[in-house]
Protein backbone atom coordinates (compact mmCIF):
# COMPACT_ATOMS: atom_id res chain seq x y z
CA UNK A 1 0.00 0.00 0.00
CA UNK A 2 1.15 3.29 -1.08
CA UNK A 3 0.72 6.49 1.51
CA UNK A 4 -0.02 9.73 -0.51
CA UNK A 5 1.87 12.30 0.76
CA UNK A 6 1.05 14.58 3.53
CA UNK A 7 -0.09 17.82 2.72
CA UNK A 8 3.04 20.61 3.04
CA UNK A 9 3.08 24.36 2.93
CA UNK A 10 5.12 25.69 -0.42
CA UNK A 11 9.01 26.57 0.52
CA UNK A 12 9.73 29.37 1.66
CA UNK A 13 12.79 30.84 1.87
CA UNK A 14 13.45 30.04 5.64
CA UNK A 15 13.03 26.26 5.12
CA UNK A 16 16.01 26.41 2.41
CA UNK A 17 18.73 24.23 2.88
CA UNK A 18 21.73 26.75 4.13
CA UNK A 19 24.24 28.33 1.71
CA UNK A 20 27.89 26.39 1.31
CA UNK A 21 30.19 28.70 -0.10
CA UNK A 22 31.74 28.71 -3.23
CA UNK A 23 28.57 27.48 -4.80
CA UNK A 24 25.71 29.28 -5.68
CA UNK A 25 22.20 28.18 -5.07
CA UNK A 26 21.24 26.62 -8.40
CA UNK A 27 24.15 24.65 -8.00
CA UNK A 28 22.75 23.91 -4.10
CA UNK A 29 19.38 22.50 -5.43
CA UNK A 30 21.33 20.99 -8.16
CA UNK A 31 23.77 18.80 -6.22
CA UNK A 32 21.60 17.99 -2.95
CA UNK A 33 18.72 15.73 -3.33
CA UNK A 34 15.00 16.15 -2.96
CA UNK A 35 13.61 16.10 0.69
CA UNK A 36 10.92 13.25 0.64
CA UNK A 37 8.37 13.56 3.08
CA UNK A 38 8.14 10.36 5.85
CA UNK A 39 6.50 6.98 5.18
CA UNK A 40 7.00 7.48 1.74
CA UNK A 41 8.19 4.22 -0.13
CA UNK A 42 10.28 4.88 -3.05
CA UNK A 43 9.27 3.20 -6.64
CA UNK A 44 11.82 0.65 -8.20
CA UNK A 45 11.74 2.44 -11.63
CA UNK A 46 11.98 5.51 -11.18
CA UNK A 47 15.25 4.79 -8.81
CA UNK A 48 16.78 2.89 -11.68
CA UNK A 49 17.08 5.29 -14.08
CA UNK A 50 20.20 7.15 -14.24
CA UNK A 51 19.66 10.94 -13.07
CA UNK A 52 19.72 13.47 -15.89
CA UNK A 53 21.91 16.42 -15.08
CA UNK A 54 20.53 18.92 -17.80
CA UNK A 55 17.39 18.64 -16.16
CA UNK A 56 15.92 20.02 -12.63
CA UNK A 57 13.88 17.58 -10.51
CA UNK A 58 10.18 18.40 -10.82
CA UNK A 59 9.00 19.88 -7.59
CA UNK A 60 5.75 17.26 -6.17
CA UNK A 61 2.44 19.12 -5.92
CA UNK A 62 0.63 18.92 -2.72
CA UNK A 63 -2.42 16.43 -2.71
CA UNK A 64 -0.72 14.51 -5.21
CA UNK A 65 -1.11 10.37 -5.52
CA UNK A 66 1.57 8.67 -6.53
CA UNK A 67 0.98 5.36 -8.36
CA UNK A 68 3.38 2.56 -9.03
CA UNK A 69 4.23 2.85 -12.83
CA UNK A 70 5.04 6.79 -13.53
CA UNK A 71 2.81 8.25 -16.78
CA UNK A 72 5.04 7.97 -19.40
CA UNK A 73 7.08 11.38 -20.43
CA UNK A 74 6.55 13.61 -23.37
CA UNK A 75 8.73 12.61 -26.30
CA UNK A 76 12.16 14.10 -26.03
CA UNK A 77 13.76 15.52 -29.49
CA UNK A 78 17.30 15.07 -28.50
CA UNK A 79 16.83 11.52 -27.87
CA UNK A 80 16.38 8.53 -30.03
CA UNK A 81 13.48 6.60 -30.26
CA UNK A 82 13.20 3.45 -28.34
CA UNK A 83 12.31 0.35 -29.93
CA UNK A 84 10.44 -0.82 -26.67
CA UNK A 85 8.43 0.97 -24.26
CA UNK A 86 8.12 -0.36 -20.70
CA UNK A 87 6.09 -2.90 -20.01
CA UNK A 88 5.04 -3.38 -23.25
CA UNK A 89 5.20 -7.12 -24.38
CA UNK A 90 6.45 -7.57 -27.76
CA UNK A 91 3.84 -9.57 -30.56
CA UNK A 92 5.16 -12.40 -32.56
CA UNK A 93 4.56 -10.63 -35.86
CA UNK A 94 4.18 -6.46 -35.45
CA UNK A 95 2.13 -5.04 -37.15
CA UNK A 96 4.32 -2.52 -38.21
CA UNK A 97 7.79 -2.04 -39.60
CA UNK A 98 10.33 -1.08 -37.13
CA UNK A 99 10.64 2.77 -36.32
CA UNK A 100 13.76 4.39 -38.48
CA UNK A 101 15.34 7.65 -37.68
CA UNK A 102 13.54 10.72 -39.17
CA UNK A 103 14.40 11.21 -42.70
CA UNK A 104 14.12 14.77 -44.84
CA UNK A 105 10.58 14.87 -46.88
CA UNK A 106 11.06 13.90 -50.87
CA UNK A 107 10.26 17.11 -52.63
CA UNK A 108 8.04 14.91 -54.98
CA UNK A 109 6.61 13.35 -52.28
CA UNK A 110 7.01 9.55 -50.54
CA UNK A 111 7.56 7.17 -53.35
CA UNK A 112 4.96 4.49 -53.37
CA UNK A 113 6.77 1.12 -52.28
CA UNK A 114 5.40 -2.21 -54.22
CA UNK A 115 4.15 -5.44 -52.16
CA UNK A 116 6.91 -7.24 -54.00
CA UNK A 117 9.58 -4.70 -53.75
CA UNK A 118 9.11 -4.80 -50.12
CA UNK A 119 12.70 -5.56 -48.16
CA UNK A 120 12.15 -9.08 -45.84
CA UNK A 121 11.75 -7.97 -42.22
CA UNK A 122 14.03 -9.46 -39.35
CA UNK A 123 12.83 -11.67 -37.25
CA UNK A 124 9.50 -12.12 -39.83
CA UNK A 125 9.22 -15.18 -42.05
CA UNK A 126 9.11 -13.72 -46.12
CA UNK A 127 4.93 -14.37 -47.98
CA UNK A 128 5.03 -15.26 -50.93
CA UNK A 129 2.80 -13.57 -53.31
CA UNK A 130 -0.47 -15.04 -54.51
CA UNK A 131 1.24 -14.34 -58.36
CA UNK A 132 4.06 -16.56 -57.92
CA UNK A 133 1.69 -19.78 -57.33
CA UNK A 134 0.42 -21.69 -60.23
CA UNK A 135 -3.51 -20.35 -60.79
CA UNK A 136 -6.30 -23.11 -59.89
CA UNK A 137 -7.79 -25.01 -62.49
CA UNK A 138 -11.39 -25.48 -60.71
CA UNK A 139 -12.19 -28.54 -58.13
CA UNK A 140 -12.00 -28.70 -54.83
CA UNK A 141 -9.25 -26.50 -53.10
CA UNK A 142 -5.66 -27.58 -52.62
CA UNK A 143 -4.34 -27.97 -48.61
CA UNK A 144 -0.73 -29.01 -49.79
CA UNK A 145 2.18 -28.16 -52.41
CA UNK A 146 1.74 -31.08 -54.09
CA UNK A 147 1.42 -30.92 -57.72
CA UNK A 148 -2.33 -31.59 -58.92
CA UNK A 149 -1.16 -34.63 -61.52
CA UNK A 150 0.84 -36.24 -58.21
CA UNK A 151 -2.22 -35.77 -55.84
CA UNK A 152 -4.37 -37.45 -58.21
CA UNK A 153 -2.48 -40.41 -58.96
CA UNK A 154 -2.38 -41.07 -54.93
CA UNK A 155 -5.71 -41.33 -54.76
CA UNK A 156 -6.98 -44.22 -55.49
CA UNK A 157 -5.52 -46.23 -53.13
CA UNK A 158 -6.20 -50.07 -54.18
CA UNK A 159 -5.99 -52.98 -51.74
CA UNK A 160 -2.78 -55.16 -52.77
CA UNK A 161 -3.39 -57.81 -55.07
CA UNK A 162 -2.71 -61.09 -52.61
CA UNK A 163 -5.11 -59.26 -49.87
CA UNK A 164 -7.61 -59.35 -52.28
CA UNK A 165 -6.53 -62.86 -53.75
CA UNK A 166 -6.52 -65.43 -50.62
CA UNK A 167 -2.68 -64.71 -50.14
CA UNK A 168 -1.81 -65.20 -53.36
CA UNK A 169 -0.75 -64.18 -56.51
CA UNK A 170 0.99 -64.69 -59.99
CA UNK A 171 4.33 -63.71 -60.83
CA UNK A 172 3.18 -60.88 -63.32
CA UNK A 173 1.55 -59.34 -60.04
CA UNK A 174 4.62 -59.57 -58.41
CA UNK A 175 6.93 -57.96 -61.19
CA UNK A 176 4.43 -55.53 -61.85
CA UNK A 177 4.53 -54.28 -57.55
CA UNK A 178 8.37 -53.90 -58.18
CA UNK A 179 9.65 -57.44 -56.75
CA UNK A 180 12.89 -58.86 -58.59
CA UNK A 181 12.85 -61.81 -60.09
CA UNK A 182 15.70 -63.01 -57.23
CA UNK A 183 13.39 -62.33 -54.34
CA UNK A 184 10.78 -64.58 -55.72
CA UNK A 185 13.03 -67.20 -56.61
CA UNK A 186 15.01 -67.13 -53.04
CA UNK A 187 11.45 -66.83 -51.00
CA UNK A 188 9.83 -69.81 -53.06
CA UNK A 189 12.82 -72.34 -52.48
CA UNK A 190 12.52 -74.66 -50.26
CA UNK A 191 12.23 -74.12 -46.85
CA UNK A 192 11.31 -70.64 -47.87
CA UNK A 193 8.27 -67.86 -46.55
CA UNK A 194 6.79 -68.93 -50.07
CA UNK A 195 5.25 -71.79 -52.00
CA UNK A 196 4.68 -72.71 -55.65
CA UNK A 197 1.83 -73.68 -56.28
CA UNK A 198 1.32 -74.06 -59.80
CA UNK A 199 3.41 -72.32 -62.68
CA UNK A 200 3.75 -68.51 -62.18
CA UNK A 201 1.06 -69.14 -59.56
CA UNK A 202 2.27 -68.35 -55.88
CA UNK A 203 1.10 -68.90 -51.83
CA UNK A 204 2.54 -66.16 -49.99
CA UNK A 205 2.57 -68.55 -46.39
CA UNK A 206 4.33 -71.11 -45.04
CA UNK A 207 1.10 -73.11 -43.71
CA UNK A 208 -0.49 -75.87 -46.81
CA UNK A 209 -3.05 -74.15 -48.69
CA UNK A 210 -6.91 -74.68 -48.35
CA UNK A 211 -9.91 -75.76 -50.49
CA UNK A 212 -10.50 -71.87 -51.38
CA UNK A 213 -6.89 -71.27 -52.24
CA UNK A 214 -6.57 -73.98 -54.49
CA UNK A 215 -9.40 -73.27 -56.35
CA UNK A 216 -8.47 -70.21 -56.70
CA UNK A 217 -4.75 -70.81 -57.80
CA UNK A 218 -6.83 -72.56 -60.49
CA UNK A 219 -8.17 -69.61 -61.78
CA UNK A 220 -5.36 -67.43 -61.44
CA UNK A 221 -3.14 -69.93 -62.94
CA UNK A 222 -5.92 -70.01 -66.26
CA UNK A 223 -6.46 -66.06 -66.34
CA UNK A 224 -4.44 -63.96 -68.75
CA UNK A 225 -1.64 -62.30 -67.16
CA UNK A 226 -2.57 -58.75 -68.48
CA UNK A 227 -6.37 -58.67 -66.93
CA UNK A 228 -8.22 -58.95 -63.58
CA UNK A 229 -8.36 -62.82 -62.48
CA UNK A 230 -11.19 -61.95 -60.27
CA UNK A 231 -13.27 -59.89 -62.76
CA UNK A 232 -14.19 -63.58 -64.26
CA UNK A 233 -13.60 -62.22 -68.15
CA UNK A 234 -10.49 -64.53 -68.98
CA UNK A 235 -10.94 -68.24 -66.55
CA UNK A 236 -13.49 -69.05 -64.28
CA UNK A 237 -14.16 -71.94 -62.06
CA UNK A 238 -16.93 -74.89 -63.19
CA UNK A 239 -17.42 -78.40 -62.29
CA UNK A 240 -16.84 -80.51 -59.37
CA UNK A 241 -15.30 -77.68 -58.09
CA UNK A 242 -17.50 -74.80 -58.20
CA UNK A 243 -20.08 -77.28 -56.93
CA UNK A 244 -18.19 -77.61 -54.08
CA UNK A 245 -17.88 -74.00 -52.97
CA UNK A 246 -21.69 -74.40 -52.95
CA UNK A 247 -21.72 -76.39 -50.45
CA UNK A 248 -22.85 -80.11 -52.46
CA UNK A 249 -21.28 -83.04 -50.84
CA UNK A 250 -21.68 -85.09 -53.85
CA UNK A 251 -19.23 -82.70 -56.21
CA UNK A 252 -15.88 -84.61 -56.25
CA UNK A 253 -13.31 -82.50 -55.31
CA UNK A 254 -10.09 -82.68 -53.80
CA UNK A 255 -6.28 -81.78 -53.33
CA UNK A 256 -5.85 -84.99 -56.13
CA UNK A 257 -8.79 -84.07 -58.25
CA UNK A 258 -7.84 -81.18 -60.85
CA UNK A 259 -10.05 -78.15 -61.15
CA UNK A 260 -12.25 -77.39 -63.99
CA UNK A 261 -11.67 -73.85 -65.48
CA UNK A 262 -13.55 -72.15 -68.69
CA UNK A 263 -11.19 -70.38 -70.86
CA UNK A 264 -12.39 -68.50 -74.25
CA UNK A 265 -11.64 -70.37 -76.73
CA UNK A 266 -9.51 -70.34 -79.43
CA UNK A 267 -7.55 -69.86 -76.76
CA UNK A 268 -5.17 -72.94 -75.74
CA UNK A 269 -3.36 -73.50 -72.15
CA UNK A 270 -1.18 -76.37 -70.92
CA UNK A 271 -3.42 -78.32 -68.50
CA UNK A 272 -1.91 -79.52 -65.42
CA UNK A 273 -2.44 -82.40 -62.47
CA UNK A 274 -4.14 -79.65 -60.55
CA UNK A 275 -5.70 -77.82 -63.64
CA UNK A 276 -7.85 -79.05 -66.60
CA UNK A 277 -8.83 -75.78 -68.58
CA UNK A 278 -12.05 -76.50 -70.65
CA UNK A 279 -12.09 -74.21 -73.42
CA UNK A 280 -15.63 -72.89 -74.96
CA UNK A 281 -17.34 -70.31 -77.35
CA UNK A 282 -20.39 -70.23 -74.98
CA UNK A 283 -19.06 -68.22 -72.49
CA UNK A 284 -21.80 -67.99 -68.92
CA UNK A 285 -22.82 -65.35 -66.97
CA UNK A 286 -20.61 -65.34 -63.89
CA UNK A 287 -21.21 -65.17 -59.94
CA UNK A 288 -18.55 -64.78 -57.19
CA UNK A 289 -18.55 -67.67 -54.33
CA UNK A 290 -16.22 -67.46 -51.71
CA UNK A 291 -13.92 -63.93 -53.51
CA UNK A 292 -13.36 -66.67 -56.37
CA UNK A 293 -15.14 -66.19 -59.79
CA UNK A 294 -17.67 -68.49 -60.75
CA UNK A 295 -20.22 -70.42 -63.01
CA UNK A 296 -23.56 -70.02 -62.11
CA UNK A 297 -24.66 -73.57 -60.45
CA UNK A 298 -26.47 -74.64 -63.55
CA UNK A 299 -23.63 -74.42 -65.29
CA UNK A 300 -21.45 -76.23 -62.84
CA UNK A 301 -23.32 -79.04 -62.99
CA UNK A 302 -24.03 -79.18 -66.61
CA UNK A 303 -19.72 -79.21 -66.88
CA UNK A 304 -19.39 -81.59 -63.88
CA UNK A 305 -21.58 -83.80 -66.30
CA UNK A 306 -20.26 -83.39 -69.00
CA UNK A 307 -16.60 -84.68 -67.66
CA UNK A 308 -17.95 -87.33 -65.76
CA UNK A 309 -18.19 -91.20 -67.21
CA UNK A 310 -20.88 -93.13 -67.61
CA UNK A 311 -19.81 -95.61 -65.00
CA UNK A 312 -20.43 -92.76 -62.57
CA UNK A 313 -23.93 -92.79 -63.33
CA UNK A 314 -25.44 -92.87 -59.31
CA UNK A 315 -22.91 -89.80 -58.99
CA UNK A 316 -24.29 -87.93 -61.14
CA UNK A 317 -27.68 -88.86 -60.37
CA UNK A 318 -26.66 -87.66 -56.93
CA UNK A 319 -25.21 -84.43 -57.43
CA UNK A 320 -27.65 -82.89 -60.23
CA UNK A 321 -30.30 -84.13 -57.34
CA UNK A 322 -28.39 -82.31 -54.78
CA UNK A 323 -28.05 -79.05 -56.87
CA UNK A 324 -31.79 -79.31 -57.07
CA UNK A 325 -32.79 -79.64 -54.10
CA UNK A 326 -30.62 -77.36 -52.13
CA UNK A 327 -32.43 -74.68 -54.61
CA UNK A 328 -29.78 -73.49 -56.54
CA UNK A 329 -31.48 -74.21 -59.84
CA UNK A 330 -34.92 -75.84 -61.14
CA UNK A 331 -34.97 -79.01 -62.85
CA UNK A 332 -36.53 -77.07 -66.19
CA UNK A 333 -33.42 -74.47 -66.37
CA UNK A 334 -30.92 -77.61 -65.73
CA UNK A 335 -32.59 -79.77 -68.55
CA UNK A 336 -32.55 -76.90 -70.92
CA UNK A 337 -28.61 -76.33 -69.98
CA UNK A 338 -28.29 -79.82 -70.55
CA UNK A 339 -29.50 -79.83 -74.14
CA UNK A 340 -27.60 -77.16 -74.72
CA UNK A 341 -24.48 -78.94 -73.96
CA UNK A 342 -25.69 -82.06 -76.39
CA UNK A 343 -25.26 -84.20 -73.07
CA UNK A 344 -29.01 -85.64 -73.18
CA UNK A 345 -27.95 -88.05 -76.13
CA UNK A 346 -25.64 -89.86 -73.22
CA UNK A 347 -27.82 -92.31 -70.90
CA UNK A 348 -26.51 -91.38 -67.37
CA UNK A 349 -27.38 -87.69 -68.04
CA UNK A 350 -30.91 -88.60 -69.89
CA UNK A 351 -31.77 -90.74 -66.90
CA UNK A 352 -30.85 -88.14 -64.70
CA UNK A 353 -32.67 -85.28 -66.13
CA UNK A 354 -35.96 -87.61 -66.65
CA UNK A 355 -36.08 -88.24 -62.90
CA UNK A 356 -35.55 -84.41 -61.72
CA UNK A 357 -38.58 -83.70 -64.06
CA UNK A 358 -40.38 -86.09 -62.35
CA UNK A 359 -39.68 -84.96 -58.86
CA UNK A 360 -37.12 -86.69 -57.53
CA UNK A 361 -34.76 -84.95 -55.62
CA UNK A 362 -32.02 -87.24 -53.97
CA UNK A 363 -30.43 -90.94 -54.97
CA UNK A 364 -32.50 -92.98 -52.62
CA UNK A 365 -35.68 -91.61 -54.06
CA UNK A 366 -34.30 -92.32 -57.84
CA UNK A 367 -33.56 -96.06 -56.50
CA UNK A 368 -36.99 -96.37 -55.39
CA UNK A 369 -38.48 -94.63 -58.29
CA UNK A 370 -36.34 -97.80 -60.46
CA UNK A 371 -38.08 -100.30 -58.20
CA UNK A 372 -41.77 -99.18 -58.47
CA UNK A 373 -41.53 -98.91 -62.38
CA UNK A 374 -40.53 -101.99 -63.22
CA UNK A 375 -44.05 -102.99 -61.56
CA UNK A 376 -47.76 -102.71 -62.02
CA UNK A 377 -48.48 -100.23 -59.00
CA UNK A 378 -49.45 -96.95 -60.17
CA UNK A 379 -47.47 -93.84 -60.38
CA UNK A 380 -46.87 -91.93 -57.30
CA UNK A 381 -46.51 -88.00 -56.93
CA UNK A 382 -42.55 -87.10 -55.64
CA UNK A 383 -42.06 -84.57 -53.09
CA UNK A 384 -45.93 -83.63 -53.55
CA UNK A 385 -46.53 -80.82 -51.20
CA UNK A 386 -49.93 -81.47 -49.26
CA UNK A 387 -52.12 -79.06 -47.19
CA UNK A 388 -55.18 -79.34 -45.10
CA UNK A 389 -58.69 -78.50 -46.70
CA UNK A 390 -57.96 -74.49 -44.48
CA UNK A 391 -54.67 -74.57 -46.79
CA UNK A 392 -52.12 -75.19 -43.84
CA UNK A 393 -48.63 -77.09 -45.24
CA UNK A 394 -49.46 -80.40 -43.58
CA UNK A 395 -45.90 -82.49 -45.27
CA UNK A 396 -44.22 -83.17 -48.41
CA UNK A 397 -43.82 -87.20 -48.50
CA UNK A 398 -40.92 -88.68 -50.60
CA UNK A 399 -43.59 -90.34 -52.79
CA UNK A 400 -47.50 -89.76 -52.40
CA UNK A 401 -50.94 -91.77 -53.92
CA UNK A 402 -53.70 -88.81 -54.08
CA UNK A 403 -56.12 -91.48 -54.80
CA UNK A 404 -55.68 -94.19 -52.15
CA UNK A 405 -54.23 -91.16 -49.35
CA UNK A 406 -50.59 -93.98 -48.96
CA UNK A 407 -47.40 -92.00 -48.46
CA UNK A 408 -43.74 -93.86 -48.80
CA UNK A 409 -41.02 -92.27 -46.50
CA UNK A 410 -37.48 -92.70 -47.17
CA UNK A 411 -35.82 -92.52 -44.09
CA UNK A 412 -31.71 -92.25 -44.13
CA UNK A 413 -29.52 -92.43 -41.45
CA UNK A 414 -27.68 -89.21 -42.84
CA UNK A 415 -30.62 -86.90 -42.11
CA UNK A 416 -33.13 -88.71 -39.91
CA UNK A 417 -31.25 -90.64 -37.20
CA UNK A 418 -30.22 -88.03 -34.79
CA UNK A 419 -32.96 -86.87 -31.38
CA UNK A 420 -33.91 -83.88 -33.50
CA UNK A 421 -34.26 -85.13 -36.88
CA UNK A 422 -35.97 -88.44 -35.43
CA UNK A 423 -38.68 -86.49 -33.13
CA UNK A 424 -39.34 -84.45 -36.69
CA UNK A 425 -39.91 -87.38 -38.37
CA UNK A 426 -42.34 -88.77 -35.90
CA UNK A 427 -44.62 -85.88 -35.59
CA UNK A 428 -44.59 -85.26 -39.31
CA UNK A 429 -45.92 -89.48 -39.84
CA UNK A 430 -48.33 -88.20 -36.48
CA UNK A 431 -49.83 -85.51 -38.74
CA UNK A 432 -50.38 -87.66 -41.91
CA UNK A 433 -51.69 -90.44 -40.24
CA UNK A 434 -53.89 -87.75 -38.21
CA UNK A 435 -55.88 -86.12 -41.68
CA UNK A 436 -56.25 -90.63 -42.98
CA UNK A 437 -53.06 -90.98 -44.55
CA UNK A 438 -51.59 -94.36 -44.55
CA UNK A 439 -47.68 -94.25 -44.18
CA UNK A 440 -44.76 -96.89 -45.30
CA UNK A 441 -41.54 -96.36 -43.91
CA UNK A 442 -38.13 -98.25 -45.34
CA UNK A 443 -34.51 -96.92 -45.38
CA UNK A 444 -32.15 -96.74 -48.62
CA UNK A 445 -30.63 -100.16 -47.61
CA UNK A 446 -33.86 -101.92 -47.55
CA UNK A 447 -34.78 -100.79 -51.14
CA UNK A 448 -31.84 -101.56 -52.16
CA UNK A 449 -31.47 -105.08 -50.08
CA UNK A 450 -34.82 -106.38 -49.84
CA UNK A 451 -36.98 -104.07 -52.01
CA UNK A 452 -40.06 -106.91 -52.25
CA UNK A 453 -40.63 -105.95 -48.51
CA UNK A 454 -41.53 -102.55 -49.52
CA UNK A 455 -43.20 -103.57 -52.21
CA UNK A 456 -45.49 -105.97 -50.44
CA UNK A 457 -46.37 -103.45 -47.48
CA UNK A 458 -47.16 -100.96 -50.85
CA UNK A 459 -49.60 -103.34 -52.25
CA UNK A 460 -51.63 -104.39 -48.92
CA UNK A 461 -52.17 -100.67 -48.02
CA UNK A 462 -53.35 -99.58 -51.58
CA UNK A 463 -56.07 -102.36 -51.38
CA UNK A 464 -57.23 -101.25 -47.92
CA UNK A 465 -57.05 -97.46 -48.81
CA UNK A 466 -59.48 -98.19 -51.64
CA UNK A 467 -62.27 -100.01 -49.90
CA UNK A 468 -62.04 -97.68 -47.10
CA UNK A 469 -65.42 -95.45 -47.05
CA UNK A 470 -63.79 -92.31 -45.56
CA UNK A 471 -61.00 -90.83 -48.14
CA UNK A 472 -58.18 -88.54 -46.62
CA UNK A 473 -58.81 -85.17 -46.16
CA UNK A 474 -55.53 -83.82 -47.29
CA UNK A 475 -54.80 -82.13 -50.91
CA UNK A 476 -51.78 -82.23 -52.92
CA UNK A 477 -51.24 -78.65 -53.87
CA UNK A 478 -48.62 -76.62 -55.77
CA UNK A 479 -47.20 -79.88 -57.87
CA UNK A 480 -47.43 -80.30 -60.93
CA UNK A 481 -45.78 -83.49 -62.66
CA UNK A 482 -43.25 -82.32 -64.96
CA UNK A 483 -42.84 -83.52 -68.78
CA UNK A 484 -40.32 -84.56 -70.13
CA UNK A 485 -39.57 -82.11 -73.07
CA UNK A 486 -37.46 -84.02 -75.98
Amino acid sequence: MITPHPTRPHPTPDTHPPHHPGHTPQQQSAHLPHPRPPGRTPTPEPAARPPQPEQAPQPRWPGRTHTPEPPPRPPQPEQAPQPLLVGRTPTPEPAARPPQPPQAPHPSGPPKASHSSRPPQAGRPRRESPRASPPHQGGPPRRSGRPPQERQDRQPRQTPAPRRQLNLATRHQLTAAGVPDGTITSRTRPGGPWQRLLPRVYLLQTGPPDQRQRALAAVLYAAEPAADPLSGDTAVLTGGAALALLGIRGAPYGPETPADVLIRAPRRLTGTPQVRPLPTSRWPRTITVCGIPSTRPVRAAADFASRATDADSDRIRSTLAQVVQAGWCHPQDLHAELRAARLLTRPAVRAAAAELLAGVRSIAEAQARDVLTATDLPTPLWNARLHTPDGTFLASPDAYWPDEGVALEIDSAEYHYTRDAWHATLRRRLRLESHGILVVSATPSILRDTPHEVLAALRTLLTLASTRPTPPTAQARGHQQLPLPF
